[in-house]
């Protein structure tokens, strides 16, 4: 069995604004640097193995603080990187409710399947992230490993692994700054 702690990346000026991100790539703000050093502070006695981290900034910006304190170095995987928004990375989400209205809907009914315009299914995130988890419990059977990485990414990974329908996704996206234990213990 491999113990992960599933860390969502500190907070980001469009995080406060409400815009989605997707795999725009953004440095955290202020308050999320300090969720960053809190993080390794909170997991400062934890025997941690090795840290992954999604390879947009904000991700391993939030790793680099946990790697420092735990002296260990962060491998950057791009298969854990957010979810790609198309045409609705970097709108607010109101705005994306009244442009997109049809589109919005069809994608919250069926996630699975229904992408924004240019984006991906929660089909296409759950498969690439699944197989960046399967490759760690390979490489890293009964450990406990940090993987640093977006919100929607560590829902699909918790829905999956939780045995909880793709479509409660959305009520399982943590806060930023928050740390999720999850016990793989078998391969997908």
């Amino acid at each position: 069995m491999t113990h992960f702690l599933l860390i969502r990346h500190g907070e980001t000026d469009w995080n406060v604004e409400g815009r989605w991100q997707g795999q725009a790539d953004l440095p955290l703000n202020q308050r999320g640097r300090q969720q960053a050093i809190d993080i390794a502070h909170t997991l400062r006695c934890t025997n941690i193995h090795a840290i992954y981290s999604s390879d947009l900034q904000r991700a391993w910006q939030t790793a680099r603080e946990l790697a420092r304190i735990q002296k260990l170095p962060v491998q950057q995987d791009p298969r854990l990187r957010e979810i790609h928004q198309g045409e609705w990375q970097g709108l607010l989400i109101a705005d994306i409710r009244s442009r997109y209205k049809h589109e919005f809907q069809r994608r919250s009914d069926n996630p699975l399947q229904v992408a924004p315009p240019g984006g991906e299914t929660a089909l296409e995130v759950q498969e690439r992230v699944l197989s960046a988890v399967s490759d760690i419990v390979i490489k890293h059977p009964d450990e406990t490993i940090a993987i640093v990485s977006h919100g929607f990414v560590i829902a699909v990974a918790r829905a999956y692994y939780m045995k909880k329908p793709i479509e409660e996704v959305w009520g399982l996206v943590p806060e930023n700054g928050t740390i999720i234990e999850l016990d793989v213990h078998s391969l997908p």
